[in-house]
């Protein structure tokens, strides 16, 4: 090992079935609507609440779809996988990837991230540095 953190991807089959108001999530990607640079991946854009995602609880936005009743995914248009969730009948079978928390895929990308252990230490470090000064400052003053 050469001292590089990697995370293993953790693949789920996660069942849902289809409910008065579809699967309860949106999907973005494909070969036409790369939502990351050089990746044709379909990932989950939204869970809907109170919907058959949610209810199940385990799929989360930033999660990628890798297939659906084991079709692939893999290489298609958003149109086609539009298409594929539209006819995948009542129960429907998901092969998913699930966010990467060391990646900067969708789920890195969120807006409302707590700051880090390690930021909140470097702000603290700050601090100090600047008490510091100010310190030396107003003895030099008082001298």
């Amino acid at each position: 090992m050469n001292g590089s953190l990697q995370s293993c991807p953790r693949l789920v089959d996660i069942n849902l079935n289809r409910g008065p108001a579809g699967l309860g999530f949106n999907i973005i990607g494909g070969i036409d609507q790369q939502f990351i640079v050089n990746d044709n991946g379909v990932y989950v854009s939204r869970i809907k609440e109170g919907g058959s995602a949610a209810l199940d609880g385990r799929l989360e936005e930033g999660d990628k779809i890798l297939a659906i009743n084991g079709a692939s995914l893999e290489n298609r248009y958003h149109h086609e996988v539009v298409e594929l969730f539209r006819s995948a009948g009542e129960n429907v079978q998901l092969r998913v990837m699930k966010r990467s928390h060391l990646s900067n895929g969708p789920a890195a990308s969120k807006p409302n991230r707590q700051p880090s252990t390690s930021t909140l230490g470097m702000l603290a470090l700050f601090a100090g540095a600047v008490s510091i000064i100010v310190v030396v400052a107003l003895y030099k003053r008082l001298k």
